[in-house]
């Protein structure tokens, strides 16, 4: 059963994206609202990927690529930045610090789902 954590600072997208994802059977949806609040609910939980903005308040995305693949607990944890349109700079500075993936906004749910299936191995 897959948990996943869904880390976005705007309510809306945050409900987006978490809906999209209850539609992955059995999965458990994890909601965090910046990079200091995933952190918090990694110690808490195991999570299986994780779906993080990159431009958010407290902490970004980026800063919160580079705390997980840092740590040895965590760092092998698939991770799906999700960026604004044209953000390429940042599209780049996440994938050489260890994101698996991007998508770009407006999100198509049928995409992200199917990016987060193959990245948890789910038929």
């Amino acid at each position: 059963m897959p948990n996943i954590l869904v880390v976005e600072d705007s309510p809306t997208m945050r409900q987006l994206i978490s809906f999209a994802m209850r539609r992955i059977p059995r999965s458990k949806v994890i909601e965090a609202t910046d990079g200091v609040d995933a952190l918090k609910k990694l110690a808490q939980e195991k999570v299986d990927i994780i779906l993080a903005d990159i431009n958010m308040p407290v902490m970004d995305g980026l800063k919160l690529v580079s705390l997980v693949r840092n740590n040895p607990s965590y760092k092998d944890i698939p991770i799906i930045m999700i960026t604004t349109e044209g953000a390429e700079e940042d599209r780049k500075r996440a994938m050489s610090m260890g994101a698996n993936a991007y998508l770009p906004k407006p999100i198509q749910t049928q995409e992200l789902i199917k990016l987060v299936k193959k990245y948890l191995d789910i038929k």
